[in-house]
């Protein structure tokens, strides 16, 4: 598919400085709502602990005698006092720890990343920048930054993370910064505006044409 998309570079005072062209295979993929879905599941899935855990007879301590003999009491027949019907007793069925987490295939993972990257393109979220720079690593100074961009609630995309930038926006509600090569679906999908800057760009573009 050829190359045909076209956007505005932005200043960081939200100027138009220049133009950059877009690869349609990028920003233009076709809409895969389903593989979307698979890979929000997946990562979410990727997320849990898989800690819980309840006791079942073999982790609860006591009732080893049986509470009465079998017959002749009127009573129903019981072997523990540990047993799941007991109050202080067992769980049958509960939870056990385990691992939650799986993987898709490689090609659903990509088409489903570039489906949420071409609808961030299309619902005008997608923001390219020339470059993005809070040398003073206060987060007042990133916070008037992303306010001129008009982007409080971003996710900032890079070549490579700067220091002093993830030390300026770590506190900022709603705002994430992430190398290229770590942007996800989840990522995309939980910020209205992407932020893009020109590197950050090219190392999409690099990743996608491995």
């Amino acid at each position: 598919m050829a190359d045909g998309l076209r956007a505005p570079i932005l200043s960081a005072d939200r100027q138009a400085v220049g133009e950059v062209e877009l690869p349609e295979a990028v920003f233009a993929a076709p809409r895969r709502s389903h593989l979307v879905y698979e890979a929000v599941k997946m990562q979410r899935a990727n997320r849990r602990s898989g800690t819980a855990a309840t006791k079942t007879r073999a982790f609860v301590s006591g009732g080893g005698k049986k509470p009465w003999k079998q017959k002749g009491t009127g009573r129903a027949r019981q072997g523990s006092i540990r047993a799941t019907q007991w109050v202080g007793g067992a769980t049958v069925f509960g939870p056990q720890p385990r691992d939650y987490s799986y993987r898709l295939p490689r090609s659903a993972r990509r088409e489903a990343l570039l489906t949420a990257l071409s609808e961030r393109f299309r619902d005008g979220g997608l923001v390219i920048v020339e470059r993005l720079e809070v040398p003073s690593g206060k987060t007042r100074d990133a916070a008037k930054l992303l306010a001129g961009l008009e982007a409080r609630h971003a996710l900032i995309v890079l070549r490579d993370e700067e220091e002093n930038l993830a030390r300026a926006i770590r506190n900022l509600p709603g705002t994430k910064l992430v190398p290229a090569r770590t942007v996800s679906v989840l990522d995309l999908l939980a910020h209205p505006t992407v932020l893009l800057t020109v590197d950050g760009l090219d190392a999409l573009k690099e990743r996608f044409a491995e």
